[in-house]
């Protein structure tokens, strides 16, 4: 198996010099499988493997004479070659190459993606085991709702997150197959074994049936997991944004020494690494509709998908690579403001705690519809005043005090009963 694809740098597997040589592993790959079968003399093959050699500058000034890139890409091999070189590309055509290339670039990315989300994961593992216990308010619909804890709230991005890796898991067996097929896919002038043996060289698997091309539902697949692999990292980042915001400040990016936020105000901290992941989550987005529109090509191959490809594969992987990346570092720094998320949390004299005294008073024996009824009157009238106190007005409410003690409605205040069963959220997350 090839593993020149193993890179350290998401962009190194896309640059044109790391396509060609994708394009000559392929070769070098199907000579081989032709020498084993006899199909190339041995001394032809030791010529081809110390001569193949390519120039990007001279391909791309061949195809600017005869337009086709895998054309001009064998005639600078072959002016490097010689004679020997009339047993490259035997029975292939340049979707085998073009494809099978391809497969080897998508294979890496995927390899590489998964080495971040693999970060991703411990690092939010370690900072959800670090604030299970630190307690803040959830929300729904951007309205204060009941305590939880920030762990609990980052176990929802870890689980997510795992997801997300079995998903590029799943990616990299779907996208790791290549074709030596020949035109229109039929073997009509290539043997099948050479196909086998070629891709089993190169770590892949030979595809099912492709006509004269590998499908392109393989390939709107890759474009659609990565761009949802961003859309998690858009929610988190814009859960981070909306906690940073002046008027919670519950969490905030870390802010390095000498960094400035603002041209004209000194004061501003703005959560730039979190609005600079939503917005290219949005370019990754924009990229489905096109991949999608490329699944339909005209009869056996056409290149309509070619062009968008060459944009947008290279573009898509190295955007969720550095989006993976920064977003590890995001939480990794963030600053977590355990008083403010209290402060928040008990605004109004601790209306969010109005379902346990609503539940209690119904335990204790007043019908539901009337405990409501009280428990909404006291809660929207701390809310609507500047300092209202909702238990201040729960212990002034005879038809409440006579119904439960003082122990009994401190008991409702407490937030042990909305950590207690988290447990198996922690068990199921190994957290």
């Amino acid at each position: 198996m090839i593993d020149r694809y193993t890179l350290p740098e998401m962009g190194t597997i896309w640059t044109e010099h790391a396509k060609f040589q994708s394009w000559l592993d392929v070769e070098l790959a199907a000579c081989e499988a032709n020498l084993k079968l006899g199909k190339i003399p041995s001394n032809a093959m030791k010529e081809i493997r110390e001569k193949a050699e390519f120039s990007p500058e001279r391909i791309l000034e061949i195809e600017a004479e005869v337009r086709h890139d895998v054309i001009a890409f064998l005639t600078n091999l072959n002016e490097n070659i010689g004679d020997s070189g009339r047993f490259i590309h035997v029975g292939m055509t340049s979707s085998d190459v073009l494809d099978t290339g391809l497969a080897l670039q998508l294979k890496a990315s995927v390899k590489l993606l998964i080495k971040e989300i693999n970060n991703l994961q411990h690092i939010i593992r370690e900072k959800a085991s670090e604030h299970k216990t630190t307690v803040m308010i959830g929300r729904s619909h951007a309205i204060h709702g009941e305590p939880i804890t920030f762990g609990f709230k980052l176990a929802g991005w870890l689980a997510e997150t795992n997801r997300n890796k079995k998903r590029l898991e799943l990616l990299e067996e779907e996208i790791s197959v290549g074709q030596i097929s020949g035109a229109m896919g039929t073997y009509a002038n290539t043997d099948p074994e050479i196909e086998r043996i070629t891709c089993a060289s190169l770590g892949l698997a030979p595809d099912t049936a492709s006509t004269q091309v590998i499908s392109r539902d393989r390939h709107a697949t890759y474009v659609q997991t990565l761009a949802l692999v961003g859309s998690s990292l858009d929610r988190f980042a814009t859960e981070i944004r909306n906690l940073q915001r002046t008027d919670v400040l519950e969490v905030e990016e870390g802010f390095a020494k000498g960094q400035k936020g603002s041209s004209a105000m000194p004061h501003k901290r703005n959560p730039i690494r979190s609005e600079r992941i939503s917005g290219l989550a949005r370019v990754l987005r924009s990229y489905v509709v096109a991949a999608l529109e490329n699944v339909s090509l005209w009869h056996e191959r056409d290149i309509s998908h070619s062009s968008t490809e060459r944009m947008m594969l290279p573009d898509i992987s190295i955007t969720l690579h550095f989006m993976l990346r920064e977003m590890s570092e995001v939480i990794k720094e963030l600053g977590i403001y355990k008083k403010n998320m209290t402060k928040n949390m008990n605004i109004y004299g601790g209306v969010v705690f109005s379902q346990r005294v609503l539940l209690a008073l119904v335990e204790n024996g007043m019908q539901r519809e009337q405990a409501y009824r009280l428990v909404q009157q006291h809660a929207h009238e701390a809310w609507n005043k500047e300092s209202g106190d909702f238990r201040a007005n729960l212990n002034s409410d005879r038809s409440i005090t006579s119904i439960l003690s003082t122990e009994q409605l401190n008991n409702c205040f407490s937030t042990e009963i909305h950590q207690s069963n988290l447990e198996v959220i922690w068990q199921r997350l190994e957290i």
